[in-house]
């Protein structure tokens, strides 16, 4: 077996652990953190297959916006769990391995490129993955593109309706009451008698 495939199973046997971690940690901020690695492994085998641009934009939108977005969503979500309320040290050994896991992945890749230039193969015409990517996802693709375009917005409407929902110790706000109020609603007058009257 070469030494490439060796290294794809390797990238694959991290990216199904990674994922398993991410449905069975109860912890969600743990979860975030493995769907990380679990996108990293995942642009480490797009970049074994030379798709560039594919790698680049897993890195670059899911690992560095989404999982941004992730947090904030469970950070808002009032989850009542101590672990969240524990501080950056409870996470740290699990951000560790994370990182570590990341880095080893990066040195590995680094390293098989320079083995004779081996790469998998995989079937693509002449020029560059992203203009053949362009071309099958806006013509062939087109329509489950835009479905999941629809998708994802209706995602986003439903993350935003989930952190704005009404609360009932929650104090609120209403300016039109607020411009209707006197002065006699808030401020009584008392008479109070001086010490030289008392006399």
């Amino acid at each position: 077996m070469p030494i490439i495939e060796i290294i794809f199973y390797l990238f694959g046997g991290v990216l199904t652990l990674s994922a398993l971690s991410v449905i069975t940690s109860r912890n969600p901020v743990y979860s975030v953190l493995f769907l990380v690695l679990c996108f990293f492994s995942a642009a480490c085998i797009w970049l074994l297959l030379e798709a560039e641009f594919l790698a680049i934009t897993l890195v670059l939108v899911y690992v560095g916006a989404v999982m941004v977005l992730f947090l904030f969503v469970v950070m808002m979500l009032d989850i009542n769990l101590t672990q969240l309320k524990a501080g950056f040290a409870r996470y740290l050994p699990v951000g560790v391995l994370v990182a570590l896991a990341m880095a080893a992945q990066l040195f590995i890749l680094v390293w098989s490129r320079g083995l004779d230039g081996q790469v998998l193969e995989y079937a693509a015409d002449e020029g560059s993955n992203t203009r053949l990517l362009g071309e099958v996802l806006f013509t062939k693709y087109l329509y489950p593109f835009e479905i999941a375009g629809f998708i994802l917005l209706v995602a986003i409407v439903a993350a935003i309706m989930l952190t704005h929902r009404r609360r009932p110790e929650t104090k609120y706000q209403d300016p039109s009451q607020q411009v209707r109020i006197r002065r006699e609603d808030r401020v009584r007058l008392v008479r109070v008698e001086s010490e030289e009257e008392d006399r």
